[in-house]
């Protein structure tokens, strides 16, 4: 895109771009370190640093132009163009939103509440098979990370799979607004992030996705969550259903006779697939996966195939080996769904192996006024589990054993933490676990539990990572 282009979509007067209308930039970036020759530098404030005082900085790394929200009269000395806005991320939406009307490639957006990522990760893997697919790094899909990722895009692809990841009242209605899917996937919706998202409740915010489809667009809409088919129906887009419970809906599956292996109902078309996932919680990610492929015209090989070249992100779900100890490592992130569902998945396993489950667990975060209750109800979860060690980090902790009061055996074998040393003390001290077992490590972000997962490696000895796998 030109910098004449940019300014007209903009609405900025012909002068801003005068000059250097006909120069070319690629992609867009927020962190200056990341500038290179053809970047556009967004400059955006944050609480703790402003992107406008790293501008001269992005520039000197080759960043051809710069949009701001005030001038910069020394990076325009430099021979680089301003562009002067009033909101600067809003602006970087309007460019990415101007671009994905130039581009051919079929747009599908990925929302739910748990699982997203590692979703969006596996269709563009099987999407792969077919054509040059684009999907938005890791788990960049707010109005920032999303739309650099839109304009990071050729624009020759195939296909783009895109994330929407929303904390706040609008944030859906701005990044779908922008993306305009041809095909819109909702995986799942549960407790997550309410702090921000006010009393219309997460399924609402979730289906305002459907509200932005491209012209003769689609959705594939979970039918396990009765609040999000409620509320998908409402927007009147007519969805298109998947489920991995029942077998009456267009799209189904259930568990095969292998640990990552599932039998798909897609659209009358029956195929057993051998996936990443394992065990009842996979089953939602294969099916939706397989039913978003499906749907774009991939055929069973094809799917297959997909499946067989997806690897997961760091951080979800991935597995390894420290000493004796089968560890799970879904430290990136964690809200009421996705600590049921991993505390599942983990016991399951630990159960068919016979097997004692150990759990390291963190606070989590952004539920505002249902922290308490959320965290209550875990703990009654994990006592209801058995767990044979459960250690905590982070707050809400007094909650959590209030829910593990139930369970007198459990609430004994409860060990707060507050770090590394600490854990790796109080692991020392528990020591009965010599042939090993199932290990979950499971929290939000600021718990940063991969730092206790990282000691316990450093007293077991380093394993090697099952690469790609997950429960």
């Amino acid at each position: 895109m030109s910098v004449g282009e940019m300014a007209s979509v903009l609405g900025l007067a012909a002068e801003a771009a005068s000059g250097w209308e006909d120069r070319i930039l690629t992609r867009a970036v927020t962190d200056s370190r990341d500038a290179s020759p053809g970047a556009l530098f967004v400059c955006v404030p944050g609480a703790r640093v402003d992107g406008h005082d790293f501008a001269a900085s992005a520039v000197e790394r080759g960043a051809g132009a710069v949009l701001a929200t005030r001038p910069l009269p020394e990076v325009a000395a430099r021979g680089v163009p301003v562009l002067v806005v009033e909101d600067a991320v809003r602006a970087l939406g309007r460019l990415a939103a101007y671009w994905r009307d130039r581009t051919t490639a079929k747009v599908v957006c990925v929302t739910g509440t748990a699982g997203k990522t590692t979703l969006k990760e596996t269709l563009a893997a099987i999407l792969a098979v077919r054509g040059k697919t684009a999907r938005t790094p890791l788990n960049h899909n707010n109005q920032i990370g999303m739309p650099c990722a839109v304009l990071d895009t050729d624009g020759d692809e195939n296909f783009w799979v895109m994330e929407a990841g929303i904390s706040h009242e609008g944030d859906m209605d701005e990044l779908a607004s922008v993306l305009r899917p041809d095909l819109a996937l909702i995986l799942n919706v549960g407790p997550g992030h309410t702090e921000g998202l006010g009393g219309r409740g997460v399924a609402w915010h979730k289906a305002r996705l459907l509200a932005h489809l491209a012209p003769g667009g689609a959705s594939l809409v979970s039918a396990d969550y009765a609040d999000l088919v409620a509320e998908a129906e409402a927007t009147g887009a007519k969805p298109v259903y998947f489920s991995a419970a029942r077998g009456d809906v267009p799209y189904s599956a259930r568990m095969g006779e292998g640990s990552g292996s599932f039998r798909l109902e897609l659209a009358g078309e029956g195929m057993e697939v051998e996936t990443p996932f394992r065990g009842a919680f996979g089953a939602e990610n294969a099916i939706a996966a397989a039913a978003a492929a499906h749907f774009l015209g991939l055929d069973a090989d094809e799917i297959r195939r997909g499946f067989a070249a997806a690897t997961l992100p760091p951080q979800r779900c991935a597995r390894k080996k420290v000493g004796p100890w089968r560890v799970i490592d879904d430290t990136y992130n964690a809200n009421p769904l996705s600590m049921r569902r991993m505390l599942e998945a983990a016991a399951a396993e630990a159960e068919a192996a016979s097997l004692p489950l150990v759990t390291v667990l963190g606070e989590m975060g952004e539920l505002g006024a249902e922290s308490a209750k959320h965290h209550e109800d875990l703990g009654r979860r994990l006592g209801g589990r058995g767990g044979a060690a459960i250690f905590w980090k982070g707050g809400h902790g007094g909650e959590v054993r209030a829910g593990l009061a139930a369970h007198p055996d459990a609430f004994k074998r409860w060990t707060p933490v507050n770090g590394p040393e600490d854990f790796a003390a109080a692991w020392q001290a528990a020591g009965n676990f010599p042939d090993g077992g199932v290990l979950l490590f499971k929290g939000s972000r600021a718990n940063r539990l991969e730092e206790l997962l990282a000691a316990l490696e450093r007293a077991c000895g380093a394993g090697e990572r099952e690469q790609g796998r997950v429960l």
